[in-house]
């Protein structure tokens, strides 16, 4: 899995289409390239202290872990934004959300071609 490190590639994801889900916000962005996927991770100080930001933050990083590589389009930028929800939710449901996200995004951009 390829990281979004650059403050400019969090705020080209963020210009391009959002998908809310329960437990985080999925933001995505075509980059015209053959590249595999990257994905970048953020969670703000609404969501709690350092220690739960950061607890969301690795949840969110495993469901893609497990998950991107069978999902995820080449050329796209992907963005997860941490909610609070994503501390108490059961894993399987942001799993499920994940890919259900993912699906949708690739049903509208079938759809837009």
């Amino acid at each position: 899995m390829e990281r979004l490190t650059q403050r400019a590639d969090f705020l080209a994801a963020a210009k391009g289409r959002k998908l809310p889900a329960g437990t985080f916000v999925l933001q995505a962005r075509e980059r015209r390239d053959a590249a595999p996927p990257r994905f970048g991770f953020t969670v703000s100080k609404k969501v709690g202290s350092a220690v739960e930001r950061n607890r969301v933050r690795r949840r969110l990083r495993e469901v893609v872990r497990r998950h991107a590589a069978l999902l995820a389009q080449d050329g796209h930028d992907y963005v997860l934004i941490g909610r609070r929800e994503a501390l108490l939710a059961p894993f399987d449901r942001m799993v499920t959300e994940f890919i259900g996200a993912l699906t949708r995004l690739r049903g509208q951009a079938e759809s837009t071609s």
